[in-house]
């Protein structure tokens, strides 16, 4: 059933776990996340990245999550990923998003807070919540990733933009890391106390599982998968019998191997609780 993100989020705080949030692209990686919210009854927010919206994809993989959306009893959210601008974000809203991210967080504090708190206006005419980032996520080739969110500057942010979700850097990273990344915890834990948004890590593929749970039980409310949810469909895709033409039938292995990667995700998230 459709739900709100921040409602969603709500569910997490209550539960002390965190909702899984999957970047889809196509119908089977969108089957395969129904699926697994299906066999595990778990909240699932479907996530379609940004530069989807730049063209008419997203139009028509949020069409497919819509009608998965409804399909499911559990709380299902559809939600834009790095909103670059107010144009995506209102694009995704007008395709059925209830909830949508901006993240300036490359722009300098005040320019962030200003830009983030337009769209924060925008999607409540219409009761759309927002994410927003601070302390910009950067690549996993990077390798430098102790640059974490400022606590002060994330109350700052948080109040003045009025969104209900906070996106903060933490120690990962998007992509394939070179090296095992090390969560800081301690922090997270802080700006959990300190704000009410809450907590998003994103850059969850990678990321061992110990540190997963220790960032939930600090305070981590949502978690983004991307990178591995790709590799998982497409390394079936690979591996895949090359005498089986037709494409449905071809596929179905693919979309199998999301359900099942989402499914391993959202028992770590605890989420299936």
């Amino acid at each position: 059933m459709r739900c709100d993100l921040g409602a969603i989020l709500e569910i997490a705080e209550k539960r002390g776990c965190a909702i899984p949030a999957f970047n889809v692209y196509n119908m089977e990686t969108v089957l395969g996340v129904m699926n697994a919210a299906k066999e595990t009854k778990s909240p699932v927010i479907f996530q379609i990245y940004s530069r989807l919206f730049d063209s008419r994809e997203a139009r028509y993989v949020a069409a497919l999550v819509r009608e998965a959306m409804d399909e499911l009893e559990t709380p299902a959210v559809l939600h834009i990923d790095h909103g670059a601008g107010q144009a995506e974000v209102m694009r995704a809203i007008r395709y059925g998003a209830t909830g949508v991210m901006m993240d300036a967080s490359a722009k300098p504090l005040a320019e962030n807070i200003a830009e983030t708190r337009r769209i924060v206006e925008l999607a409540e005419m219409v009761g759309v919540s927002v994410e927003g980032e601070l302390g910009h996520i950067g690549l996993a080739r990077d390798e430098i990733l102790s640059n974490y969110t400022d606590i002060e500057e994330a109350v700052r942010f948080a109040e003045e933009t009025g969104i209900k979700a906070l996106a903060v850097m933490v120690g990962t990273a998007h992509g394939h890391y070179i090296k095992e990344p090390e969560l800081a915890i301690d922090r997270i834990r802080h700006i959990h106390r300190a704000v009410e948004a809450a907590l998003v890590l994103h850059g969850g593929s990678g990321v061992p599982d110990d540190q997963i749970r220790q960032a939930i039980q600090a305070g981590i409310r949502k978690v983004n998968f991307s990178t591995d949810l790709c590799c998982a469909y497409l390394n079936e895709i690979l591996e895949a019998d090359r005498d089986i033409v037709a494409v449905d039938l071809f596929m179905k292995g693919p979309m199998e191997a999301v359900k099942n990667f989402a499914i391993s995700k959202i028992k770590l998230l605890g989420a299936d609780a």
